[in-house]
């Protein structure tokens, strides 16, 4: 599996093409959310990234995620179903279709290098920009894959 960069203009590109093709009416493949929340979901480690959100981690994600820091960007796909942290759920709360996928566009737009922290990442500690920008785009591959598209 090819691990794009969000920096990449075409990469970006392509992330946002994905992201129009889902409806509110998209169904999941796998997993407990529904496209609005997923589309929430995806947003929350952006916001973390660009230094808008602040978390603290699960105690036990805290512990064993630090492991697995690594596949945040390696070349290996994630699992179907692997466990979130809490601080990430969002199945919760109903959430507005157009409104999440208006954010998390804005979101990848102002996903740029200079935009970035410099904070460490609150459970993997310090991580490189372009470590950022991988994985970004692998949590976000991941889950559009979640919802066929």
């Amino acid at each position: 599996m090819e691990i794009k960069n969000l920096y990449d203009p075409a990469a970006k590109l392509e992330i946002i093409e994905r992201i129009n093709k889902l409806t509110s009416e998209s169904q999941r493949q796998w997993g407990k959310m529904d496209v609005a929340q997923m589309l929430a979901h995806l947003q929350q480690p952006l916001e973390v990234a660009l230094g808008h959100r602040t978390i603290k981690g699960s105690f036990l994600m805290n512990l064993i995620l630090p492991l697995f820091k690594k596949t945040l960007w390696d070349e290996k796909p994630w699992k179907k179903g692997i466990p979130t942290d809490p601080t990430y759920i969002t199945v919760a709360a109903p959430r507005n279709f157009q409104q999440e996928k208006a954010k998390l566009l804005e979101l990848i737009s102002q996903f740029t290098e200079a935009a970035l922290s410099d904070k460490k990442h609150p459970v993997f500690g310090f991580m490189t920009k372009e470590q950022w920008s991988r994985s970004g785009w692998k949590h976000i591959d991941h889950h559009l894959k979640q919802f066929g598209v």
